[in-house]
């Protein structure tokens, strides 16, 4: 991966991705359906390696982040119309696995709708198997880590 796919010394390592709730989200109850968390959070990741790293450079390199875990604590309900931001930060980095924190809020506010820990391996699909973290991925999801 070239240099520009690392952030910039000082940048925050938090990223932030909107999502607006709609209609076809909710369950009976009027709120989001739990399973629709995992596509607001996989749009999150997504976004969140498109504007931090190269990923067109890092999808032709054969390695794909697999997910293998996610925990989620649901923690308030989000209803139509509600504006969501996901918080999206690399937690740890492993030698074999690494996770990313996510937290969803009602956006302009510090009301926690749920926060997720997703831990992936790095896939090769080449030799068919997971693989060790390191090189220009390691040196790339560490660059990624959010400094508390």
């Amino acid at each position: 991966m070239p240099a520009t796919a690392f952030p910039h010394e000082g940048e925050i390592m938090t990223h932030s991705t909107g999502i607006k709730v709609r209609g076809y989200h909710l369950d009976l109850y009027g709120h989001v359906n739990n399973a629709r968390y995992l596509e607001f959070l996989e749009e999150a990741r997504w976004t969140f390696f498109e504007e931090r790293a190269d990923l067109p450079a890092f999808l032709s390199s054969g390695i794909a982040l697999i997910v293998v875990n996610i925990n989620i604590d649901y923690r308030y309900p989000a209803t139509m119309n509600d504006q969501l931001a996901i918080e999206t930060a690399v937690k740890s980095v492993g030698n074999r696995s690494a996770v990313i924190h996510q937290c969803v809020k009602l956006a302009g506010s510090d009301t926690v709708v749920a926060e997720a820990d997703v831990t992936f391996v790095a896939f090769d699909g080449k030799q068919n198997k997971a693989v060790a973290i390191e090189g220009k991925l390691r040196e790339l999801l560490t660059g990624l880590q959010h400094q508390a």
